[in-house]
C-alpha cells in the first residue's frame, strides 16, 4: 500500500484559483456533515475531524463558522453525496465523488468528462471492487511497535503500519477510522495528525505515458472544472 498513496487522489485545487475552490469545497463538506450528524464537533466526530482538515488546508476560520452556522439554520441548499465510476484514459479506473445539489446536472456533467476524452462512465461498482475504502494516519512517532501495539489492544484491524523517517502512517478499514483516531489519542495525548482522512487506494497502480497521459491529464482537468466534485481517486501512477 504505503508512500505512494496520495499521488492517486487528486484534491480539486489546482487552478489558478485553487484557495476559493478549497474553501468551498471544505465549506460545502463542513455543511453536510453538519447538518447531518450535528453542529457540535465533540458530539460530531466526523465534523471535528473535517474542521481539522479544513485548518491544516488553511481554510479560514469565518469560512467554517459560515458553514456551520448555515447548518445551524436548518435551511439552504440540500446537497447530497454522489458517486460515480469509470474507465477513464489509459484504461486508468477512476472514482469521483461529488456533492450536489441537482443529481441530473452532476451526472451530466461529470459524464461529458468521459465522453469528451472517449472513456465510458459505468454504473455503480464497475470499478470501486477494485480500490480499498481505507483510513489514513500519519503522525511524528518513532515507536512503531507502541503504536500496533495500541491499536490492537483497542481492536483495531490494522492493514498497514510504516514507520518513516520519526513518522508513523497507519492504514485501516473505512469502519475502524474513528476507533482508530480514538484509540491513538488515549494512548499518546493529543496528536498532530499530518495526514488524517479516508480514501480509495486502488490494488494495483499502473503507469501510461504518451497521448494516454495527455487524455489522462486533460480528462483530470475538466473535472478540476466542476464545483460539484470534491475529490477523485484513480489507479494511474506519475
Amino acid at each position: 500500500m504505503g508512500r505512494a498513496y496520495q499521488n492517486r487522489k487528486v484534491s480539486m485545487a489546482k487552478t489558478s484559483d485553487a484557495k476559493a475552490k478549497v474553501y468551498s469545497k471544505y465549506g460545502r463538506e463542513i455543511y453536510v456533515c453538519a447538518k447531518s450528524g450535528g453542529t457540535d464537533p465533540d458530539g460530531n466526530l466526523a465534523l471535528r475531524g473535517l474542521i481539522d482538515r479544513a485548518k491544516k488546508a488553511q481554510v479560514p476560520t469565518h469560512v467554517i463558522d459560515k458553514a456551520i452556522d448555515k447548518a445551524k439554520g436548518g435551511g439552504g441548499e440540500d446537497f447530497a453525496p454522489a458517486r460515480y465510476e469509470g474507465y477513464g484514459p489509459g484504461s486508468s479506473m477512476v472514482i469521483v465523488d461529488c456533492l450536489t445539489d441537482n443529481p441530473n446536472r452532476t451526472f451530466g456533467d461529470v459524464r461529458l468528462c468521459f465522453t469528451k476524452t472517449k472513456c465510458k462512465i459505468g454504473t455503480p461498482g464497475t470499478v470501486s471492487h477494485m480500490f480499498d475504502h481505507t483510513a489514513i494516519l500519519a503522525f511524528k512517532n518513532a515507536d512503531e511497535d507502541s503504536v500496533l501495539e495500541a491499536l490492537l489492544t483497542a481492536d483495531v484491524d490494522v492493514n498497514d503500519i510504516e514507520s518513516d523517517e520519526g513518522k508513523i502512517t497507519v492504514f485501516t478499514p473505512q469502519a475502524d477510522y474513528f476507533k482508530a483516531k480514538q484509540a491513538l489519542t488515549d494512548s499518546f495525548g493529543e496528536l498532530d495528525f499530518e495526514v488524517d482522512e479516508i480514501q480509495y487506494l486502488p490494488k494495483s497502480v499502473k503507469l501510461i505515458e504518451g497521448e494516454d497521459l495527455q487524455s489522462f491529464e486533460k480528462f483530470l482537468g475538466m473535472l478540476d472544472d466542476l464545483d460539484d466534485v470534491q475529490n477523485v481517486f484513480h489507479d494511474i501512477e506519475y
